[in-house]
Formats: structure tokens, C-alpha cells, sequence
């Protein structure tokens, strides 16, 4: 009897090793099967392959998009192509992992969007998603695919993700003996407006959208992003200022700005408040450039942070928020037109080739407004079609977003509320904005960015750090995130973090009410 007393814990054990053997295997061997078991309406399979977690997975891509990544966890990996028109397809990725938690996640795209974003494809499926990304119907990211080619236009405006989440989900089905519970959207960029689109369009598809630094306002955009070349010219000119006198222009805002909040910290947690006058920094006369700006150069800057109107007045984009110059700068006022505007206007708007972007004149944004292909503007203001079914809509901007401006989220913000004639606080039952301070555009930043938007930014899953879980909650459990707490990282995601600090909530902003260090997150308030 005190044999078997001894045996008992040693036998247990080993049933429990091989039990869960027994599950690996299970799970390996449906992975391997189950190509076979796809049989859906214009779906090829490529191939489903199981891939065990920390491989370093190569992946057969154009130059232009990721050529590899790392696996966290063991997935089943389903490869597809699906066709979309007589004309067109998308390339579909599912990944469906082993630790899998009831949900499912559509991924979105970035810029002209022709890369599947392998790296939220492993965040979302690393943390149990049922995980889908597509192409968004075409290779690389270049915007030539669209050169007389509408079908393939349409499925970048909004049919590469909404085919992407109907047959993910009908996989996931298929795959899990369960199902899916809920679903979920996670996107930042391009694929903030793709998440805006299903909002607007597909209202109810999604139980919860996580749409972030959204390229909404998209033909005003891509003329805001087209201004900036006629207002810097080209490198050498006299309204042209290099990277270092960028620096100037971004040390003479924060020393006009920076403390508007109660704290000098090198972060503006504000910009409404802060309307930068760039005539401190003229030379006097005599005086050598370098630690100065010329009179052209000072109306170069007035002009950057000034709003694209048309030729009638009308407002097509928002300004530049000021204290983000040193990330705007090498992106946005580098002496060349920007590449996405150029290749929208090349391939879409005029369908030429050789087309001259260096000519870019505000008659060339009317132009492209009035064609708006498919509406992918993605501007409609009436979410009442979202809030009626249920879904939740979280969308984040970073106050040092170099490529799109975070006042332009705060436009739309206010046209919710006119259009659809609510408060602020019947807008937050569906609907909340949180504008992220010293986060760049979607990532990085001066401050507080780490928010679990993605991979390159988590240092917790806890719903109070984590976007992505925060919104599961709200969706799960009916708790709505008050703030989004970030962390502000020493040298990158897993460095050491510096301090936190709790993100408002829009129309609130942070102010600094002390007693302690600004590195205190107790020290700040919401107002």
C-alpha cells in the first residue's frame, strides 16, 4: 500500500504529461486535415500547416512587406486565395492557435496596403484569438495595382477586409467545435480606417472595432500629406529647413507649450491649447542660420501648422498637431512629395503614369474629392446603424502622430455629435476617443505609447493597459475603459518601463495637478 501510495503521484503526473501530448498531437493532426475540410464559395486553399510556437516563420512576400516572423505559440496556419470579383482576389491568412480563448480577431492593413500584417496576426493569436489578415487585394506597397484596375481599388477601399472577417469566421467554425463567442477588429493606420469602414458600413459584423490613428478623411489626408512639398520645396530652397533646424522649430513649441498642461516634460498632452508663434526664432539682423530661421523659413512653419483649405475656404484637413516635428520632419517636410499621395494621384485620380507630383496644386484635392471612389473617404458621421446593434467603436490617436494628424480624429469626433445630434456622454454608450500623448504615429513616441495597440507596444494584458483587452471587456463584461494607462519605455517595448501615465478619455485632457514628480501617474487628472 505504501508502494502505491508513492506510484500515485508519479502515475497521475505522467497521464497528465500524456494527455497533454495526446491534445498537441490532436490538435496537430486536425491542423494537417484540415485543408481537405474547406470547401467554400470562391476559397482556394494554398495550404494549412502547423506551426509550433517560436518558429521563425520565412515568408514568401514581395520586397516591400515583412519577410519573416517570429511564431509565439503553436497555430494552425491556413493559407488562401479568394476571389473577390471576376477581375480580382485577396491573399487570406487564418491563424488559429492551440490556446484558444472563444474569440475571433480580423487584422488590418497599413498605407496603400498590400501586406498582411503578420506581426498582429501572432499578437492577436498568441493572446487566443481565432485570427484572420488579408492583402487587402493586392501585393507590396505601392498603389500601381490600382492603374485601371477598379476591381482590385474596391477591394482596398473596404472588400478585402469585409471578405477577409466572412470567411475567417466561417473557418473558424469550422475548425473549433465551438465556434466563436464574439468578434473583434484590430487595426492602427489604414487599418484604423479599415475599422471605421466596418463601423460605417457593416454595422453589427464586428462586436467590438479597435480602429486606431484612423486614415479617415482619406482623399483629405492624402492632399494634406500632397500640401507639404509646395510649402517646403524641394532640399536647398529657401523655404526648405533641414532636420536640425526641425529640431529648433520643435525645442521653441515645447518652450511654448510644453508646461500649458502643468508640467515640463517634453510632451504636450494638449495641442488644442498650443498655437506655436515661429517669430521667436527669427534671425536678427547679422546673424548666421543654425540657431535661427529666416523670415521665409518662419512663414514656411506658419504654414505647416496652418489647416488645408480648398479654393473656397472650405475646410478638406485639419492642421499638423504642433510637438511632433522631429518624427513629421524626415516623413513629411524631407524636399519631396510624399509617396502615397503621388502614387494616388498617378493610379487613381488621373490614371497617368507620369503624372508630375511636384505640380500638386489644390485643384488637383478637388479633383480627387469629387471622384471618391467607393467612398473611400470613410467620413460618414451617422454611427446610429453601430450603436443600435450593439457594437463598441475604440479608436486612439497619438498627439505626436507624424503622418496623420490627430486633430483630424477630433474633427470627426465633433461631427459624430452635430450629425447625430448626442452628448458626449450618449456618444461614450458605443463610441470613445482617447487621445494618446508622446505616442508617434501608431507606435513609438517621446512618452507614455506602450498601450497594447499591437506587439511593438504591450507590457501588460491587463484590460486598464491593454486596448485590445480593454475592449474585450467592454464587450464581455459591459465595463467601458475610463482611460487607457501607457507606459513609457526607457529604449523600446521590454526595456525598462520609465513611468505610466492614464490617457483621457476624449473631450477630457490631462492636466498636472501634482503633488508628485510628472512621472507620477497619481499626479495627473482628467478634466
Amino acid at each position: 500500500m505504501a508502494l502505491l501510495r508513492h506510484l500515485l503521484p508519479v502515475l497521475t503526473m505522467g497521464s497528465a504529461v500524456q494527455s497533454a501530448v495526446l491534445a498537441q498531437d490532436q490538435f496537430q493532426a486536425r491542423c494537417e486535415n484540415f485543408a481537405g475540410k474547406i470547401d467554400l464559395p470562391n476559397v482556394k486553399v494554398n495550404f494549412a500547416s502547423y506551426i509550433p510556437g517560436s518558429t521563425n516563420l520565412t515568408l514568401d512576400n514581395v520586397p516591400t512587406c515583412d519577410q519573416s516572423q517570429v511564431v509565439s505559440s503553436d497555430i494552425c496556419r491556413v493559407a488562401m486565395a479568394v476571389t473577390t470579383s471576376n477581375a480580382s482576389e485577396i491573399t487570406l491568412e487564418a491563424w488559429f492557435p492551440r490556446d484558444y480563448t472563444g474569440r475571433f480577431l480580423s487584422t488590418g492593413n497599413g498605407g496603400l496596403g498590400g501586406c498582411i500584417q503578420y506581426s498582429d496576426l501572432d499578437y492577436a493569436s498568441r493572446l487566443g484569438f481565432a485570427t484572420v489578415g488579408a492583402n487587402n487585394g493586392h501585393n507590396g506597397t505601392s498603389g500601381e495595382p490600382f492603374y485601371k484596375a477598379p476591381e482590385v481599388l474596391e477591394d482596398f477601399v473596404y472588400r478585402s477586409v469585409h471578405t477577409g472577417i466572412v470567411v475567417g469566421k466561417q473557418l473558424t467554425k469550422l475548425f473549433y467545435d465551438e465556434g466563436f463567442d464574439t468578434s473583434y477588429y484590430l487595426g492602427c493606420s489604414t487599418g484604423g480606417r479599415q475599422g471605421f469602414k466596418l463601423a460605417q458600413d457593416f454595422p453589427g459584423e464586428i462586436d467590438g472595432i479597435i480602429a486606431g490613428a484612423p486614415a479617415i478623411n482619406f482623399v483629405g489626408l492624402l492632399s494634406w500629406s500632397a500640401h507639404f512639398y509646395p510649402i517646403t520645396g524641394p532640399v536647398g530652397s529657401a523655404t526648405y529647413l533641414s532636420l536640425d533646424e526641425w529640431d529648433l522649430v520643435h525645442e521653441e513649441i515645447l518652450r511654448q507649450c510644453d508646461g500649458l498642461d502643468g508640467a515640463e516634460d517634453g510632451i504636450i498632452e494638449d495641442p488644442d491649447l498650443c498655437h506655436p508663434n515661429a517669430t521667436t526664432l527669427l534671425c536678427s539682423r547679422g546673424a548666421t542660420s543654425g540657431s535661427c530661421l529666416t523670415a521665409t523659413q518662419v512663414n514656411t512653419v506658419h504654414e505647416v501648422y496652418a489647416p488645408l483649405l480648398s479654393s473656397n475656404g472650405t475646410l478638406i484637413y485639419p492642421r499638423m498637431q504642433p510637438g511632433g516635428e522631429q518624427f513629421a520632419a524626415p516623413a513629411m517636410y524631407n524636399g519631396q512629395p510624399f509617396q502615397y499621395s503621388k502614387d494616388w494621384w498617378r493610379y487613381v485620380v488621373y490614371s497617368d503614369p507620369t503624372w508630375n507630383a511636384t505640380k500638386w496644386t489644390i485643384r488637383d484635392a478637388e479633383a480627387a474629392l469629387r471622384q471618391n471612389p467607393y467612398n473611400v473617404q470613410t467620413w460618414n458621421a451617422d454611427l446610429s446603424p453601430l450603436r443600435d446593434s450593439g457594437s463598441k467603436l475604440l479608436t486612439y490617436h497619438g498627439l505626436q502622430d507624424q503622418l496623420i494628424s490627430s486633430d483630424d480624429s477630433k474633427f470627426y469626433y465633433h461631427r459624430l455629435l452635430k450629425t447625430m445630434g448626442v452628448t458626449s456622454s450618449q456618444l461614450d454608450e458605443f463610441y470613445r476617443f482617447f487621445q494618446i500623448s508622446g505616442m508617434a504615429h501608431c507606435q513609438d513616441g517621446d512618452g507614455a505609447y506602450g498601450i497594447g495597440n499591437r506587439a511593438e507596444t504591450e507590457f501588460s494584458t491587463e484590460p486598464e493597459d491593454n486596448v485590445l483587452m480593454a475592449m474585450v471587456r467592454w464587450v464581455e463584461e459591459g465595463i467601458a475603459p475610463e482611460t487607457v494607462r501607457g507606459a513609457k519605455f526607457s529604449d523600446g517595448v521590454g526595456s525598462e518601463v520609465e513611468y505610466y501615465r492614464k490617457h483621457c478619455r476624449y473631450p477630457r485632457r490631462n492636466v498636472y495637478k501634482g503633488p508628485g514628480n510628472y512621472t507620477d501617474e497619481t499626479a495627473w487628472e482628467c478634466i
